[in-house]
């Protein structure tokens, strides 16, 4: 018999990052970014597995160095440039049943997302369980309303939307992204419907300065200052 009471973390890390090489395991202040997340998970006390996804042997060096799991490498298809989270959730999931382990609950937590802490783990759970939602993922809002976005066509810049030219910003709509840090799934609606959003999707709102998309060196600046003035504000 399967306990479907557990609880995985799946920390998704492959080693063919383009535009930052070898971003997954490079230094942040002082450890690599990826121990980030696996710290987190094991602090929360949600997960009876924490376990790195990776086709990378360094990367399932580091990642058992700082208490997750490698229980077995990723294929070449989930680790390829099209493969999506999801794809990885999958393979994970169906992994694990060939190894006759299921879980409940699952949380895919990216490993470069450093402002992920234990605290927004336990609540993410506290949600899923509570409201009963398929899943729960962290937002943060648009800095300037998107309504009032621009474009630019033929050299010329025009607004996307012109029927709120002159709307105040205050009676637009919020508008709100994910802020590509973790999602807590339940991982039978997960199979079902192989989708990390739903409409039964739950957000924990988070602030800009626990948010940044690292992507290329600016981004990866921008997140060593943001984590250093949250630290010193959690010092002081």
């Amino acid at each position: 018999m399967f306990d479907l009471s557990r609880n995985v973390a799946v920390i998704t890390a492959r080693g063919g990052s383009k535009r930052i090489p070898r971003k997954n395991i490079r230094d942040f202040l002082g450890k690599p970014i990826i121990a980030y997340s696996i710290t987190a998970a094991v602090d929360s006390g949600c997960f009876d597995e924490i376990m790195v996804s990776t086709d990378d042997k360094e990367i399932a060096e580091i990642a058992l160095r700082y208490g997750a799991k490698v229980p077995f490498l990723r294929s070449i298809a989930s680790s390829s440039d099209v493969a999506s989270t999801e794809d990885v959730l999958l393979e994970v999931l169906t992994e694990y049943g060939k190894m006759d382990q299921k879980f409940e609950m699952a949380c895919c937590i990216y490993p470069t997302a450093p402002f992920v802490t234990a605290e927004k783990l336990k609540l993410g759970l506290e949600l899923l369980k509570a409201t009963g939602a398929d899943s729960v993922i962290p937002v943060v809002n648009f800095s300037y309303p998107i309504l009032r976005a621009l474009t630019i066509e033929e050299n010329h810049v025009k607004m996307i939307w012109p029927e709120h030219e002159n709307s105040r910003s205050q009676d637009l709509v919020p508008a709100y992204h994910d802020s590509g840090q973790f999602y807590w799934l339940r991982t039978a609606c997960f199979l079902k419907t192989q989708n990390l959003f739903s409409n039964n999707t739950v957000p924990i709102v988070i602030s800009e300065l626990e948010v940044q998309d690292i992507d290329i060196e600016t981004d990866w600046q921008l997140a060593e200052m943001k984590f250093q003035l949250l630290r010193n504000q959690t010092i002081t």
